[in-house]
Parts: C-alpha cells; sequence; structure tokens
C-alpha cells in the first residue's frame, strides 16, 4: 500500500496546495495571473536545489527543466499545470492530512456543514489505511494538478539522486492556466524539445486517456436598448430578458454537463454577466468527434438568430473559437506512448484502464502540436469544488509509474 514516495509527495502537495495560483479566463496577461509565478518561482528553486539542469522560467510562464540521460535513448516530456481552477474559491487553501482513513464520513473544520463519504465518492472505498489530503471546507485542494506537479518534483528529485537508473533525458514543464484553456503556448513544444511527453493529470490509479473531448468556447453578447424604467414603454429592450430566452432555447436534456455522461458532449454554461442594457454570456461546447463539436456550436447560433428575430432592436451577437482537439485524432496513428504506458503501470502492480476523459488537458493540445502526449492518473479526486481529497498512496503509485516510465523509454526492464 504505501511508497517509499508519500513523505515527500505528502509535504510537496501540502506546501504546494497552500500558494494561491487561480487562473483567470477575464485576463488578458500571460499568465492570467500573478500568482501563479509565485508558484513557477518556487519550482524554479526546488529544481535548482535538487540538481536539475537548464532551468528557466520563460517569458509566457512555464517552468522547464532537464534530467540529464544516463543512457542514450528518446527525449521523454513530464507535464503537469500549476494553476488551480476558477470555478470555485481558491484563495487561502488550508490542506490537511488524515492519518490512516478509517473508512467513514469526514467532515470539514471550516464548513461543518459538508460531508464526504464513500456514498457521496465510491473511491474512498479503495483506500481505508490510506493518508488522505484535503482543505478545510471553503476552499478546493488544487490536486488539479498540483498533485501532478508533486509527483512529477518526486520522480526528478529521485532520479537526480540516483544517476544508476538507465533513463533517457527527461524534460520537464509545469505550465500556467491549463484550466481556462490557455496552458499551451505555441512556442511549449519547441522549447521543450522532447520525442513524446505525458501530463499527469488525471483521476484513478491505473488510468490512462488517449481520448479527450474537442473544445470550443463561446460567448453569446446580448445588447438591448437603455433606457430610465419610469418611460421605458416601447422603448426599453431588457438585454437580461433576452439572455433568459437563449437559456431557455438551448436544450435542457442530453445537451448539458448533468444530464450526460460518456461520450455524450454537451454545451455548458459557464458564467452570465451584465444588466438590462447589455449581458454577456459565456459557454464551453464539448464533444469527443469534430461533426458533434460543430452541430452543437450550430444548435447555439440557431437559439442566438431566434431570439435576435424576435426583437429587431437588439444585438444578439454569438461568438466560437477553438480551444483544443480529441487528442486521440494524432495518437491513434501511433500508439507508442500509450503503449509504453500501459506496460508502466503493469510493472508497479495496477491494471491500466482506457478512459475517454470527460475534459481535457494540456496533452490535447500539445499532441495536437506534435508531441504525443497522453493523459496519466496522479489520484485526484472531487476535484474543482470544497470536497475535493487526495490518497497520498495513490500519488505514490503514480509516481512509481513515473519512474518506471523512465526506464521503459530506454527498453530496460
Amino acid at each position: 500500500m504505501r511508497t517509499p514516495y508519500d513523505s515527500e509527495l505528502q509535504d510537496r502537495l501540502m506546501r504546494y496546495a497552500a500558494i494561491d495560483s487561480q487562473s483567470d479566463e477575464a485576463s488578458t496577461s500571460q499568465p492570467s495571473t500573478a500568482c501563479q509565478l509565485d508558484m513557477s518561482r518556487l519550482l524554479v528553486t526546488e529544481l535548482d536545489e535538487m540538481g536539475a539542469k537548464d532551468v528557466r522560467l520563460t517569458d509566457y510562464g512555464v517552468v522547464l527543466a532537464t534530467v540529464p540521460a544516463t543512457v542514450e535513448g528518446p527525449v521523454m516530456g513530464l507535464c503537469a499545470h500549476v494553476d488551480t481552477a476558477p470555478q470555485f474559491n481558491a484563495t487561502g487553501v488550508k490542506p490537511r492530512l488524515i492519518r490512516g482513513y478509517n473508512g467513514g464520513d469526514i467532515s470539514f473544520p471550516d464548513a461543518p456543514e459538508r460531508r464526504l463519504g464513500p456514498d457521496i465518492s465510491p473511491h474512498l472505498k479503495k483506500c481505508v489505511g490510506h493518508d488522505l489530503i484535503t482543505a478545510s471546507g471553503t476552499t478546493l485542494l488544487g490536486g488539479d494538478d498540483k498533485a501532478g506537479v508533486a509527483i512529477i518534483m518526486t520522480a526528478a528529485r529521485h532520479l537526480l539522486k540516483n544517476p544508476d537508473i538507465a533513463h533517457g533525458e527527461i524534460r520537464l514543464a509545469f505550465t500556467p492556466d491549463e484550466e481556462i484553456g490557455r496552458g499551451v503556448d505555441e512556442r511549449l513544444p519547441a522549447d521543450m524539445a522532447c520525442d513524446f511527453a505525458y501530463t499527469f493529470d488525471g483521476s484513478t490509479p491505473g488510468e490512462v486517456q488517449h481520448e479527450t473531448f474537442s473544445a470550443d468556447r463561446a460567448f453569446v453578447t446580448i445588447r438591448g436598448v437603455s433606457i430610465h424604467p419610469g418611460w421605458a414603454k416601447d422603448k426599453l429592450v431588457n438585454a437580461t430578458h433576452l439572455a433568459a430566452k437563449v437559456i431557455q432555447g438551448l436544450p435542457q436534456v442530453k445537451m448539458t454537463p448533468e444530464t450526460t455522461k460518456g461520450k455524450e458532449g454537451f454545451i455548458h454554461i459557464t458564467d452570465m454577466n451584465g444588466d438590462a442594457a447589455e449581458v454577456t454570456i459565456g459557454l464551453i461546447i464539448r464533444d469527443f468527434e469534430r461533426e458533434g463539436l460543430a452541430q452543437k456550436g450550430d444548435v447555439l447560433r440557431t437559439v442566438c438568430s431566434a431570439v435576435a428575430l424576435t426583437e429587431p432592436r437588439a444585438e444578439v451577437i454569438c461568438e466560437i473559437t477553438p480551444q483544443y482537439r480529441n487528442m486521440r485524432y494524432w495518437l491513434e496513428n501511433d500508439m507508442t506512448p500509450v503503449d509504453l504506458v500501459h506496460a508502466a503501470i503493469r510493472d508497479v502492480g495496477l491494471t491500466p484502464v482506457a478512459i475517454p476523459i470527460r475534459g481535457g488537458t494540456d496533452g490535447s493540445r500539445l499532441t495536437e502540436l506534435g508531441v504525443p502526449c497522453p493523459n496519466v492518473f496522479c489520484g485526484m479526486q472531487e476535484i474543482h469544488g470544497p470536497l475535493e481529497w487526495i490518497s497520498v498512496q495513490d500519488m505514490g503509485k503514480a509516481t512509481q509509474v513515473a519512474l518506471r516510465l523512465a526506464q521503459r523509454a530506454v527498453n530496460q526492464p
């Protein structure tokens, strides 16, 4: 159950999780928030101290480093993101350790009304006796993806301390802004300079993803006619009323996250801001296939056009932009990186499980840009909310997989 890396992983995750590094989609800077650089600069310091080479923080906010090769072989990349999700409070995270989980309910000191148990998060049933890390109940934890960062840093330090382990050159990359779809700058593939890579940004032990959603971002802007409500008769066009019509016009069943599963895609309203004069609705569109993604975009455009026809004095503008595409489209041409991680997972006593991820990772964009990059589990559970938790021992298994990948990549048994 326990691994030699548990203590270091525990310390790293609790240290990293306490650092505010939430990304912000509304920002136009790169990275989107300055606080992410606090995390990145800490990693630069730690990488220098452990003896990594070519350590630097790029002008687009990515920490890069190298674990030098001990034998000749392909160059492998390991990648995780430092930002935490903007969907829930991530300021003032108080990580806490629960040693030897007893299988019962978990309470939260700063939110006694919250409860976490196996009925809510079934993987807890497999973690009796494990050491768990959660937050205090008022924030997310940030294991997505600071657990991945901790795993890669722990594996890198182990390899640097043990030069007798045969492995090729390993390139490390810690990105900002993954949670808002901006984690992979177009310059990153050339700067990583690796033959293939892995993101450690998944969930349950054994899981590997080589298939992700394809993703688009959409904004619907509605401009009405503003006037004092006392003189509004036949003049006011209330943008909030039209926004409500757009929302009600979208399919409510089999096209929202809460009504879909598996390979079913969705249209998800992420936010709405404005007033009677102007409203902006933010949406994300997801589907595993390009055709399905395009169809959902057409649904949104059709609804917007229909609402616009009901009030010609208003402007209803629908803008849809690409974010990332299903990595399967490229990986299916050469499954070698996928086969390699499946073998590494078996090496550590787990059964590989290939599950399409209902989301995306930096690996989606890296793969599209020419660096094959499947996604590997890191143990995080109930992410993007106050019930988030992770098993230290699950992280230990992921660290073992990372180390086996280093050896497998150079054909070492």
